[in-house]
C-alpha cells in the first residue's frame, strides 16, 4: 500500500497590498506557483524521492523571473547579482549550500550537487563557479539575470522611494512515498545588499533543515533576523525536544527572542505524517501544497480560503 506523498512550496513573503501587486501580477504569480508545484508533485506521484522534488519545484521559479532566484534574482548595490541556496535530505542529514555564486542558472542544483559529489557541504563564490563548471552545470551570463524590472527596482530602492525593499526567497518542502522529508531554498538575496552578503538561506538550521524524525523546514522573511534566530533549527528542536506539535512549535518558532531579534520570520514546514505549516508575518506569502491526488492549494493573501486544511 502507497504511503502520503506531500509536496509544499513558497515564492517569497511580502507586505505589499493587492493594489500594489494588480490583478495581472497575481495571476502571473498563481500560474507560477501552479508551475512550480506540480513539477516537484509529478515526481513524488511517480514515486521519485523528496531531494528530486525539492530540487525540481525551485528550479522552476529559479526560471521564473517573477521570484526572487535565479532569473529574476534582485540587483545588489553595484547592480550584481548573487545567488544562495540550499538542500537537505532528511533521510540521512547530508546537505549542500552555495553563495556568492552568479553565473549557476541553477543554484538549487549546484548545492544538490555539492551534496551529492564533494566532500564539502557549503562552496562560495568563484570556488563554487569552478566546481560548477567541472561538474559541467549550465552556466548563465550576466544578461540572462539582470531583467529590466530589477534594474529599475534596483534604482527606485537606491532613491529611497520603496519602503519595502525586496527579500524574498523561494523553497520547497517534500515528503515522499518511502516516507523521508527534503528541504530547499534557493534566493538571490536582499535587493540593494552590499556584494558578498549572505543571508540566512544558504545556512542549514537557519533557512534549511530537514530530518526524517521529525521535520522539513525552508524561511524566507529577513534574513539577518531569521539567521541570528536560527528559526529553522529552532522549530526542529521545539518538537524534537519539547514534542510540541508542528502548529505549536511554529507559532512558538516565530516569536521566540522577538524582542531582541526584530524582522519578519516567515517559513513553511512539513512533518513525518504530512502536516504541513505555512507561518508567515507579512500581508502576503505565495504559497501552494498538494497531499497524494487531493486537490490543490494554492493561496497568497492571508485571507485566502483560510488555512490549509489538514486532514
Amino acid at each position: 500500500m502507497k504511503k502520503n506523498f506531500v509536496i509544499a512550496i513558497h515564492g517569497g513573503a511580502e507586505n505589499q497590498s493587492r493594489e500594489e501587486l494588480g490583478e495581472a501580477k497575481e495571476a502571473a504569480y498563481q500560474q507560477g506557483l501552479e508551475n512550480a508545484l506540480m513539477a516537484g508533485w509529478h515526481i513524488l506521484e511517480q514515486g521519485g524521492s523528496a531531494i528530486d522534488a525539492v530540487e525540481a519545484a525551485v528550479k522552476s521559479m529559479e526560471n521564473n523571473q517573477l521570484f526572487n532566484a535565479g532569473r529574476g534574482g534582485s540587483l545588489a548595490k553595484d547592480e550584481s547579482i548573487e545567488f544562495d541556496a540550499a538542500i537537505m535530505d532528511g533521510k540521512n542529514m547530508k546537505a549542500g549550500a552555495v553563495s556568492g555564486v552568479k553565473h549557476v542558472k541553477h543554484p538549487i542544483t549546484l548545492a544538490k550537487t555539492i551534496m551529492q559529489r564533494s566532500p564539502h557541504v557549503l562552496l562560495t563564490s568563484i570556488g563554487a563557479e569552478n566546481f560548477a563548471m567541472e561538474q559541467e552545470l549550465e552556466m548563465k551570463g550576466d544578461d540572462y539575470f539582470k531583467t529590466e524590472e530589477k534594474i529599475k527596482s534596483l534604482r527606485k530602492a537606491k532613491k529611497k522611494e520603496k519602503d519595502e525593499l525586496l527579500k524574498d526567497t523561494v523553497g520547497a518542502v517534500a515528503l515522499d512515498m518511502d516516507g523521508n522529508l527534503a528541504a530547499a531554498t534557493s534566493t538571490g538575496g536582499l535587493e540593494n545588499q552590499y556584494p558578498g552578503r549572505v543571508g540566512d538561506s544558504p545556512i542549514i538550521g537557519s533557512g534549511t533543515y530537514a530530518n526524517n524524525e521529525v521535520v522539513a523546514v525552508s524561511c524566507t522573511g529577513d534574513g539577518e533576523g531569521i539567521m541570528r534566530a536560527n528559526v529553522a533549527h529552532e522549530l526542529y528542536a521545539l518538537m524534537k525536544y519539547k514534542k510540541l506539535p508542528l502548529k505549536e512549535a511554529a507559532q512558538e518558532a516565530m516569536t521566540v527572542y522577538k524582542d531582541r531579534i526584530e524582522g519578519d520570520r516567515n517559513f513553511i514546514a512539513l512533518d513525518p505524517q504530512g502536516n504541513v505549516e505555512f507561518s508567515f508575518e507579512t500581508a502576503l506569502m505565495f504559497r501552494a501544497c498538494k497531499k497524494n491526488h487531493d486537490p490543490t492549494y494554492l493561496a497568497i493573501w492571508k485571507d485566502d480560503t483560510g488555512e490549509w486544511e489538514q486532514e
